[in-house]
C-alpha cells in the first residue's frame, strides 16, 4: 500500500473513531500518558509541539503544565479529531492551545526547530514511516529540548492484539501491518538514536485494559480504535462475527462480564544536542 493511500485511510479511520476514542479510551491510555509527563517534565512558559493528538488526552494536560505564558501546538490527521480538542480547549479557555490538522509527513513547516519539548502519544505506529515521525519531533526542537513517544509494547503482551487478523479476514482494515513492531525489543529506542537523539532512555509499562462490559470493549477496540474504518464496512453477518471472534479470544480475561486485558506500553524519551553541552 503506498504512503498517500494509507495516510487517507488513517485520516478517515479516526474521523469515524473520535467520539467513541475520546469516550472509551482516556482511562485506560491514562498510564502511558502519566509516564510521559514524568518523563517530559514540562515547566511554565515552555512550548510544546504534539504530534498525532488526537482529542487531546495529552494536549491538555500540557496546556495546564506550560501555563499562560507557555504554548502548546497539537497537530493531528483527523478533523473530527481536532474539531474535539477545540471544543474542549474552549470548553477549559485553554487560550495557550493552537490546533493543526495535519499528517506528520507535511510537518515541515510547522516543526520550525523552536520547541522545547515533542510529544507524541500513541501515534507513531500509524505512520507508514515511523521514522518520518520520529524525524518531525526532531526537527521542531530546539537544541536542548527533548521528546518522548509512547508506543504499544510487543504484540504478545497485548492480549487484544488478536483484533486487527479478525477483522482482515472479513474486510481488510488498511492499518500498518508493523502496528507493534516499535514496541518489540529497543526498535523505538533505536528509531530515537538513529535520529540523532541522545541521552535515549526507555521505560516498559505493564498494565490492564479495564472494560466493565462487552459492550464498552466491543466499542473501544471495533468502532474507537485503529480499525473502526474497516468496521464502516461491516453488514450485519459480519459485524456479529467479528464480535463473536473477538470476544473467544479475550474470553479468558472476562470475570462477572468484566474485562481485564493484559497490555504494555513502551515511552521513550531522547534529548536534541546541545551545542554547549
Amino acid at each position: 500500500m503506498n504512503s498517500k493511500f494509507q495516510l487517507r485511510v488513517q485520516r478517515y479511520g479516526w474521523d469515524a473513531a473520535a467520539k467513541v476514542y475520546d469516550e472509551l479510551w482516556q482511562e485506560n491510555l491514562s498510564p502511558a500518558h502519566r509516564a510521559m509527563f514524568e518523563m517530559a517534565d514540562l515547566k511554565p512558559g515552555k512550548r510544546v509541539f504534539e504530534m498525532a493528538c488526537g482529542s487531546g488526552f495529552v494536549t491538555l494536560q500540557a496546556a495546564l503544565q506550560v501555563g499562560a505564558d507557555g504554548q502548546v501546538l497539537a497537530t493531528d490527521i483527523s478533523a473530527e479529531m481536532i474539531a474535539l480538542l477545540e471544543q474542549q480547549k474552549e470548553s477549559l479557555k485553554l487560550d495557550n492551545i493552537q490546533a493543526e490538522r495535519i499528517s506528520a509527513e507535511d510537518i515541515d513547516e510547522l516543526a520550525d526547530g523552536s520547541f522545547d519539548a515533542a510529544l507524541c502519544a500513541l501515534g507513531l505506529m500509524f505512520l507508514p514511516d515511523s521514522d518520518v515521525g520520529v524525524k518531525a519531533m526532531w526537527q521542531a526542537l530546539k537544541p536542548g529540548g527533548s521528546a518522548v513517544a509512547a508506543v504499544w509494547g510487543q504484540r504478545n503482551n497485548c492480549a487484544w492484539a488478536d483484533i486487527f487478523p479478525i477483522v482482515d479476514s472479513c474486510v481488510k482494515s488498511e492499518v500498518c501491518p508493523l502496528f507493534f513492531s516499535l514496541g518489540a525489543g529497543d526498535s523505538l529506542r533505536q528509531s530515537f538514536e538513529k535520529q540523532g537523539f541522545e541521552s535515549v532512555k526507555t521505560h516498559r509499562i505493564k498494565t490492564t485494559l479495564n472494560f466493565n462490559n462487552k459492550a464498552d470493549l466491543l466499542g473501544a477496540m471495533i468502532d474507537g480504535g485503529a480499525v473502526a474504518l474497516a468496521a464502516k464496512r461491516f453488514d450485519d453477518t459480519t459485524r456479529q462475527k467479528v464480535e463473536n471472534e473477538f470476544l473467544d479470544s479475550v474470553s479468558e480475561y472476562c470475570v462477572d462480564d468484566c474485562y481485564r486485558i493484559p497490555a504494555e506500553f513502551v515511552v521513550v524519551k531522547g534529548e536534541k544536542f546541545h551545542p554547549d553541552s
